[in-house]
């Protein structure tokens, strides 16, 4: 009897910090013949094509499977990590242009594939395309990038259970290590964020910052933001923090020369975010077509929103290098920058090009 394949499960990107982006997208579907019986304890062979631009477009990276399924019919294997026949995975250009994954199988185990469906790739694929960053997550459809120049210091670390967190730091000037503070949440803990001598911990609409000073004092919580609709992540950068909902982004921030550690600022967005990227004492927020700066000056002062940049078509990504962020969309890129020597953090200048933006490159990249 013919056999086919359904596929039940979405495509999910396994990412590891501080090293070149994984070369792999975990990939699950469970096997049933036409008559609605999965193919348990099977052998099937799979073939998997990666097509630039459209359906109909040219196949830049293609591989083949041999996998046995469970008493479920259920296999599981990892794109760009079996038997090469065209391309190489580790060479397809993320940043440019839609991708589309094309799936074929045979239900013997063997070569002889029928076609699935070819369906298109959306966020989550496209943190391979961000070898300039440290990390890269996907929370919730926005693409989340931090940069590998942040550096994380502080001497702060927050234990947390489903309510309740607790601050355990030691003085920048010295001292005894101690347990200070207590930050109680009205509904369950989600998500957290740290950087220099800061951390933010977020349940579903409210967040919460814990600091210590860069030139010493206690560890304490100080200051509570609520949101009007669900967090959907945050980003770091050097002294700074940014946590953001569907369309808007605050920030947490402790200034390089001392202070405490305080809530500063809040933007809104038109349509739904998108992206968020850091570098250097500078975030960026985007959503399609409107990106937003938040910085804190490397010699001091207060974190704060500044500038605000729309394109004419939808943003694409982004790339860092020191204190410098560029977003880009097909045809357009802006830049974002905070001079290593102090000041604000601003855009300024727009490239335009004649035809589509196919790649880059920064010194922040490894």
């Amino acid at each position: 009897m013919k056999k086919s394949v359904l596929l039940l499960f979405t495509f999910l990107l396994t990412i590891s910090g501080y090293s070149q982006a994984p070369q792999g997208i975990s990939y699950q579907a469970v096997a049933f013949d036409l008559g609605g019986n999965t193919i348990a304890n099977g052998n099937v062979g799979v073939k998997i094509s990666i097509i630039d631009n459209s359906i109909s477009g040219t196949v830049v990276y293609s591989e083949t499977h041999a996998k046995t399924t469970n008493a479920q019919g259920l296999f599981n294997l990892n794109i760009g990590q079996g038997s090469a026949i065209a391309g190489a995975f580790s060479s397809i250009n993320w940043g440019t242009n839609s991708k589309f994954l094309k799936v074929e199988i045979d239900p013997a185990g063997g070569t002889n594939y029928t076609n699935i469906g070819t369906n298109q790739l959306m966020s989550v694929p496209y943190a391979l395309f961000a070898e300039n960053v440290s990390t890269q997550q996907t929370i919730n459809n926005v693409v989340v990038s931090e940069n590998k120049n942040n550096n994380i210091e502080g001497g702060i670390t927050v234990l947390y259970s489903n309510l309740e967190a607790k601050g355990y730091y030691v003085s920048p000037t010295g001292g005894s290590g101690s347990w200070s503070g207590t930050a109680t949440f009205s509904s369950p803990i989600i998500g957290k964020t740290a950087s220099n001598f800061t951390i933010v911990l977020y349940s579903d609409t409210e967040a919460k910052g814990y600091y210590v000073s860069p030139t010493g004092g206690s560890g304490s919580w100080n200051g509570t933001v609520n949101f009007s609709s669900p967090i959907k992540g945050a980003i770091s950068s050097n002294y700074t923090n940014v946590i953001y909902s569907e369309t808007e982004a605050k920030g947490y921030y402790v200034s390089p020369a001392g202070g405490s550690g305080t809530w500063n600022g809040s933007v809104t967005f038109s349509s739904p975010i998108k992206g968020a990227i850091s570098s250097n004492y500078i975030t960026v927020i985007y959503s399609d077509t409107e990106a937003k700066g938040y910085y804190v000056s490397p010699n001091g002062g207060s974190g704060s929103w500044n500038g605000t940049v729309n394109f004419s078509s939808p943003i694409k990504g982004a790339y860092t290098s020191g204190d410098i962020i560029i977003v880009y969309s097909d045809t357009e890129a802006k830049g974002y920058y905070v001079s290593p020597t102090g000041g604000s953090g601003t855009w300024n200048g727009t490239a335009n090009f004649s035809s589509p933006i196919i790649g880059g490159i920064s010194s922040g990249q490894k």
